[in-house]
């Protein structure tokens, strides 16, 4: 079974290549996320997450999804997270959550795939991203093969930076910049609720026929990315950059 978790589609687009290339059941997490769907979750021969990576880590409610939801059959899970640079050291933190599961923790695979963080950083042009997304497909691939073959994922880097970004800078990145206090809808919002459909913790509500962010937000970037008028701004941060999404939300 592959299960993912997207905000902007780099994750989807991994996970059904995995799925495609393993022929496992595919399972959207952040629909049961927004559903909080919590039920029995059974996997014949292999749990595969497949999720971004926030501040060098698996995205927070992800790692609350699974502490809460049961899981039958097979416990093996091997961890794929995409990233636009590294994952500094997610496997700690991924291990912790497989002891506390009773998974066998098969390590973790970065895939690099286009920036999407537009809260912080500008995402690049069609071309670029191309370029990003074509030099992936071998290493999806490899991490299909490893995955078929039932061994662990290579050891990822595991330095002092590594160490601190995965550590203190995570924490100090939740509590300092998750916010949804800059989302604002401009004249361009026709209210069509597109955002408030998209955000997996419902934290995107109509209110006269705008769009009003609530304080439970995990910077998915879902909202601002496929708002199909480009009506939405992180503050000043966003104002002038390019959107990113990759496919369409299903």
């Amino acid at each position: 079974m592959v299960l993912y978790f997207t905000g902007t589609g780099n994750s989807r687009y991994v996970a059904k290549k995995l799925s495609s290339a393993l022929g496992e059941e595919l399972v959207d997490m952040g629909k049961r996320i927004k559903n909080q769907d919590f039920s029995l979750v059974v996997a014949e021969e292999r749990l595969v997450f497949v999720v971004p990576t926030y501040s060098w880590r698996i995205p927070r409610i992800v790692e609350n999804w699974i502490r809460k939801t049961e899981f039958g059959g097979s416990h093996r899970a091997w961890f794929v997270m995409t990233c636009g640079g590294e994952i500094g050291n997610a496997l700690k933190y991924i291990d912790l959550l497989c002891r506390e599961k009773g998974f066998e923790c098969m390590g973790v695979c970065p895939i690099v795939m286009p920036e999407n963080y537009i809260a912080m950083f500008s995402v690049p042009d069609e071309e670029e991203a191309k370029r990003i997304i074509d030099s992936a497909e071998p290493e999806i691939q490899k991490a299909a093969d490893i995955i078929r073959s039932r061994i662990s994922f290579p050891a990822t880097r595991n330095n002092l930076y590594d160490r601190f970004m995965s550590g203190p800078v995570n924490t100090m990145f939740y509590s300092l910049c998750v916010k949804a206090d800059a989302f604002k809808a401009g004249e361009k919002c026709t209210g069509c609720g597109k955002c408030a459909k998209l955000c997996p913790l419902s934290n995107i509500t109509l209110k006269n026929g705008s769009p009003v962010w609530g304080k439970n937000c995990t910077h998915c970037m879902a909202c601002i990315s496929l708002c199909p008028g480009e009506a939405i701004e992180y503050g000043k941060k966003s104002v002038g950059k390019r959107r990113y999404y990759l496919g369409n939300p299903e």
